[in-house]
């Protein structure tokens, strides 16, 4: 039966995305909506696109459609114009916001997904966009991405890439060569004291952030682990303050495992209600432990020392990979999970880089 669906399926996929030919000098467009309305880490990896693309082009007017968890990353980024909030799952939600975008004619559309996604496709429909932009797309239904023509522009995908070196390139076809690489993300100066203040009491210690959470269940820290970690670095080094970072969503839970593990030099961090208030705190850490989330990026938008935990997946860590300076990985045995990883290269990789921070 679905071998059977197979054909009818590819045969809607390609009536979809038909479109004639973009038929204007793509370099002149004025006018540009990402769509970026997926997770956090996405976002900080691609503030470079923004930056690079307004710098050389600064009276292009950027407008990203993001989604509500991941548009606080944006926030104060002076090289934004517009940010309108897509709802994913929702298109009745989105209509309204869809139609309003429609309306102001965009030159080009950009689109980051490497695999074809249909509420994409209808989005795109709806906005109908001069020119579509897309990263060069894995097939469906036996359709192979370059088949579909509503896409006017394909970039490469090296094997060996990283998904912001990905992301960058769709800045080739509109004649932008990236200067900087860098992350970004924008703090206020109340922010910034905000964490400052809170670590005012610990100026001549190391001070280590560790995140256990993780984008699903299986990727987070579990308590015993945590412990362990906290308990190898401080024998390791005495001169440390351990911070274990929370958010609103499980603040409860955190404050209970501190509690638990009855540390004098762990305490949770103090409360943050935006990825900002995070990434404030992230600026003034000497070095950070986390599973592969949003996090890494973070750290590496401030170019901070950081341990990762992967699942043993090389081509996703290949694809989001630490991009600080300093950082090292340490690879769970599981593909699915963080499982039976070494604690104790967690440890031995954290005190080495406090080493190199301290020269």
């Amino acid at each position: 039966m679905a071998t059977s669906k197979k054909p009818f399926k590819a045969y809607l996929l390609r009536l979809l995305t038909r479109k004639s030919p973009a038929s204007f000098d793509i370099k002149q467009a004025k006018t540009i909506l990402f769509f970026r309305y997926d997770r956090i880490g996405d976002m900080v990896v691609t503030t470079p696109v923004f930056r690079e693309l307004k710098l050389a082009n600064p009276n292009v007017t950027i407008t990203v459609l993001a989604s509500k968890i991941n548009k606080g990353v944006l926030v104060n980024n002076p090289h934004i114009d517009v940010i309108e909030t897509n709802y994913k799952n929702n298109l009745f939600s989105d209509l309204f916001t869809l139609l309003k975008l429609r309306m102001k004619n965009f030159d080009v559309c950009v689109e980051f997904d490497h695999s074809v996604v249909p509420h994409a496709i209808i989005r795109l429909k709806i906005i109908k966009p001069k020119a579509i932009i897309s990263v060069k797309k894995d097939g469906r239904y036996g359709v192979k991405g370059n088949e579909l023509t509503l896409y006017d522009f394909y970039t490469e995908r090296p094997k060996s890439a990283h998904f912001r070196d990905i992301w960058l390139s769709v800045l080739s076809p509109l004649g932008v060569s990236a200067k900087s690489k860098r992350y970004e993300l924008f703090l206020t100066r109340e922010k910034e004291q905000c964490a400052i203040n809170f670590l005012k009491g610990f100026h001549n210690k190391k001070i280590i952030g560790i995140n256990v959470e993780g984008a699903i269940v299986d990727k987070r820290i579990k308590f015993d682990k945590l412990k362990e970690i906290c308990e190898g670095l401080y024998k390791g080094n005495e001169n440390i303050q351990i911070i274990i970072l929370s958010t609103p969503e499980n603040s409860h839970a955190i404050s209970n495992q501190v509690i638990d593990m009855n540390l004098d030099y762990v305490i949770e961090s103090y409360k943050t209600n935006t990825i900002l208030d995070v990434s404030a705190l992230i600026q003034q850490l000497d070095l950070i432990i986390t599973p592969d989330t949003s996090i890494v990026h973070i750290a590496s938008a401030f170019d901070k020392p950081v341990v990762s935990i992967h699942e043993n997946n090389p081509d996703s860590y290949r694809l989001w990979r630490p991009t600080s300076t300093l950082n090292r990985t340490v690879f769970a045995k599981s593909k699915h999970g963080l499982y039976d990883y070494s604690v104790a290269d967690v440890v031995r990789f954290g005190l080495d880089m406090l080493k190199k921070v301290e020269h």
